[in-house]
């Protein structure tokens, strides 16, 4: 009897390889989905390059625009042929180009063991052979550095704006209630997080759905109380309706961030009518200045589109003017990309690939311009500064201005000076360049007391 109980629980369950594509609300998607099969006692790695023929390979796909779509098809198809090698076990496909593409991917993509779609955690367990623990709602096994963590407050997006297919992937707006928000804000906490990037589809929404009104200054109140909590970030707001008494708050509490990341699209009227924004070129403006006005020193990050069905070239010349005069301190833009089932769809996608590409490329060239000069005022600046990572001959850290992975970087010389990944210093700005700053380090602050797995 004793040989035969422990041939059972010595049992090898599979390894289970999750692979991320797309945005931070993936990551978090992937992360959630990865304490669960840990607390189920599976093996699980995140994007391992290493595989084994009795792998289970997860993959978290994206479906947003063209490139993102092409991107997921593509790893589909590299891990299914892997799996008709013989050298992993079993693909299994969810995320937003599931959700959205789940009859085409079943007909085209035979190899693929199962597709799910955004909302499908406990049948994806299931599938695996794992059970939905509810002990562990909102647990993590994090795939960032341990210091910092995506902090998702909300599901979906009611928003009609014609160019994007996030309410088809996502579903209509859903709001975590902040009891479970604060809960899982200590728990990162306790295990050596030091900055939460709140996300949502639209961060402003928050509560509507729960408490009736927009609610997201008591979250931000409530949050910012957590202990061990130092900098809160702030991305995906939308501008139209955008409330303003959470300026107040950034301004009260020393460890929400003065960074707001804003996507704004466009600028000019017939390009915002068309897009379904719901505000007016005089209205963004008047809004970003309040903003300023409120919060002095903050950064504005923005997101814009080129190439928008019916964009002019005096629309697009109306729109890189504008981003001259605003100075926004870190943008991105994209080319449009023509979504079915979009409100935008009906419209004639007239603008050529060659056009919205040299656009996006000319817009860029303006912020360089811009993040160049703002760079150098910071040159003879002391700025608290959390150290990411170490990278060659340098230590790489960021301050309350950017985000990770999409925004600058403070550059430290690593031959000369130490801090551990995870610590805040104080650094003195001594050079500059488009995109990055490089510095001394002037004062040690605590470093990270945790040292042990980014298991939540």
């Amino acid at each position: 009897m004793k040989t035969k109980i422990s041939t059972i629980t010595n049992i090898k369950k599979p390894r289970v390889n999750v692979v991320t594509l797309g945005c931070s609300k993936n990551i978090y998607d992937s992360e959630l989905l990865m304490g669960q099969l840990k607390g189920n006692y599976f093996d699980v790695v995140h994007e391992s390059e290493k595989v084994g023929r009795n792998d289970i390979v997860v993959i978290n796909t994206c479906g947003f625009i063209d490139n993102a779509k092409q991107e997921s098809i593509d790893t589909i198809l590299q891990f299914s042929e892997l799996k008709e090698q013989g050298k992993v076990g079993k693909v299994i496909v969810t995320g937003c180009l599931s959700e959205r593409y789940k009859p085409e991917l079943e007909a085209e993509l035979p190899n693929v063991d199962a597709f799910f779609g955004t909302n499908n955690l406990q049948d994806i367990l299931q599938n695996i052979g794992a059970d939905y623990k509810y002990e562990l709602l909102g647990e993590r096994l994090l795939t960032t550095p341990s210091h910092f963590a995506y902090f998702k407050i909300a599901e979906g997006c009611n928003r009609p704006c014609s160019f994007c297919a996030i309410p088809l992937m996502r579903g209509k707006h859903v709001s975590t209630p902040m009891e479970e928000l604060v809960l899982q804000a200590k728990k990162l906490a306790a295990n050596g997080t030091k900055e939460l990037i709140m996300i949502a589809q639209d961060l402003t929404y928050y509560g509507l759905d729960l408490y009736g009104k927009r609610n997201l200054n008591e979250l931000l109140r409530r949050i910012s109380d957590v202990e061990g909590i130092e900098w809160i970030r702030l991305q995906y707001a939308y501008p139209s309706g955008f409330p303003m008494e959470i300026l107040d708050v950034m301004n009260e509490r020393s460890n929400i961030c003065n960074y707001l990341d804003m996507p704004l699209q466009h600028i000019t009227d017939n390009m915002l009518r068309s897009m379904r924004r719901g505000i007016t070129k005089q209205k963004t403006i008047d809004v970003v200045n309040q903003i300023r006005d409120k919060v002095p020193g903050i950064a504005l990050r923005t997101t814009l589109i080129t190439g928008y069905p019916g964009e002019t070239q005096q629309d697009f010349e109306e729109m890189q003017q504008w981003v001259m005069d605003t100075k926004f301190d870190r943008l991105g833009c994209f080319t449009y990309s023509h979504e079915e089932k979009t409100h935008a769809y009906d419209l004639v996608d007239d603008v050529p690939e060659a056009i919205k590409q040299e656009r996006s490329e000319a817009i860029m060239e303006v912020q360089q311009l811009i993040s160049h000069e703002k760079n150098h005022q910071k040159v003879g600046e002391t700025f608290k500064v959390l150290i990411d990572k170490i990278e060659g001959e340098f230590l790489v850290g960021r301050t309350e201005f950017d985000s990770p992975e999409v925004d600058n970087e403070v550059l430290i010389d690593a031959r000369e000076q130490y801090a551990t990944p995870g610590s805040f210093v104080q650094v003195k700005i001594d050079s500059a360049e488009d995109f990055d700053l490089y510095g001394k380090i002037v004062q040690q602050e605590a470093s990270l007391s945790f040292a042990g797995p980014n298991y939540l």
